[in-house]
């Protein structure tokens, strides 16, 4: 039986007198911004609303500032300091949320090897995604020891080649611009032994505040003068696709405004832009949709698990096959915004899964 380790985020701010903000009146902020108010916030929470007033005025009373604000037919809402508050939480969980998972999946492997030794141990190393989330998890859920490894597209394709992982997750996009990125993955790709494990096919696009206030609308916006853009890390497999877009389209990434400003995940910079911090970003519908951005799509792209054909008859990756052929995982994958699995648990070769590139010159 696998044992769960689990890291949870969390954060505080001290006062002068370096006495923590209770977790629990950051919390309760979240929840006001959930539900719309106080009194909502206390309906789902179950709480008394004496309670909870009693934390919030604790909480202003050791920060020295209003956190909830009164107005009449709004009831109790957020003011200003306590949206940053709540926003700040976002960004820490987004960002930080899947660095901890690795570093869990790591304890539990070192734990798992005393407590079980012999107990086989698939190693996956993806870049971020919601529907390999999902995977990883119901293999979890199944007692398959995995050891989960989130890293960029290429590091994940470089870390299958060296022999460093089973399986490794990345994404390629749809259309024209599938040979150039294809292309930059060749080096990692073996045309006789590398076989393509289908997953979904999901959108990446712009994500903007809601009601898309500066009309940003496409890629050639991003260098207005009045943008703020916020972008993923270098190595990033989403960073590479815009800027084989901004290629396309011409465009000098030195132009935008945040081009450095890398996040480590999808949520991260939707979070980012959520919070006010920047104006758009780039990436996938899903967290878009979860911080209520407006979402415009650019393009889709496939995600994809890579492994050689000698591990296609181990008894892990069948775990893996079953989960991604059965209907309530397919299921659950459909239902995230932007995503598509219909051909989730297929097995293509290399030239069946990219026919028009499989006579380059590099095979």
């Amino acid at each position: 039986m696998m044992h769960k380790v689990s890291i949870k985020p969390q954060w505080t701010i001290s006062d002068a007198e370096g006495q923590d903000l209770p977790v629990k009146v950051l919390e309760l902020l979240r929840q006001v911004h959930d539900h719309g108010s106080l009194s909502g916030a206390c309906k789902a929470s179950g709480a008394s609303y004496r309670h909870a007033w009693n934390l919030i005025r604790q909480g202003e009373q050791q920060i020295d500032a209003p956190l909830l604000k009164m107005e009449r037919g709004k009831g109790s809402t957020l003011t200003p300091l306590g949206e940053k508050f709540v926003w700040a939480g976002h960004r820490i969980t987004a960002r930080l949320t899947p660095i901890l998972e690795t570093l869990a999946s790591e304890l539990e492997i070192e734990i798992g090897r005393v407590l079980a030794a012999g107990t086989e141990t698939i190693r996956v190393h993806a870049s971020h995604g919601f529907a390999i989330e999902k995977l990883l998890a119901s293999l979890q859920k199944d007692n398959v020891s995995v050891e989960r490894k989130y890293v960029s597209s290429q590091e994940a394709a470089a870390s299958l080649h060296q022999g460093n992982c089973d399986l490794a997750g990345f994404h390629l996009p749809i259309g024209d611009l599938e040979a150039r990125a294809y292309h930059h993955y060749t080096r990692w790709l073996n045309v006789r032994h590398s076989r393509i494990i289908h997953i979904t096919t999901r959108r990446q696009g712009l994500m903007v505040a809601p009601g898309n206030p500066l009309k940003i609308y496409d890629v050639a916006d991003l260098i207005r003068k009045d943008v703020r853009f916020v972008n993923r890390q270098n190595g990033s497999g989403t960073r590479f696709l815009l800027e084989c877009l901004l290629s396309k389209e011409g465009i000098d990434s030195k132009r935008i405004a945040g081009f450095e400003q890398g996040e480590f995940t999808h949520a991260a910079v939707a979070a980012y832009v959520a919070s006010g911090m920047a104006d758009v970003g780039f990436g996938l519908e899903t967290p878009a949709r979860r911080f209520k951005l407006d979402f415009f799509p650019i393009c889709s792209e496939r995600y994809f698990l890579l492994c050689n054909d000698a591990f296609l008859a181990q008894p892990q990756l069948q775990a893996v096959l079953k989960i991604l052929n059965d209907p309530e995982y397919k299921k659950a994958v459909n239902q995230l915004p932007g995503y598509d699995a219909s051909r989730c648990g297929q097995i293509d070769t290399i030239p069946k899964a990219f026919p028009s590139y499989a006579a380059h010159k590099n095979f």
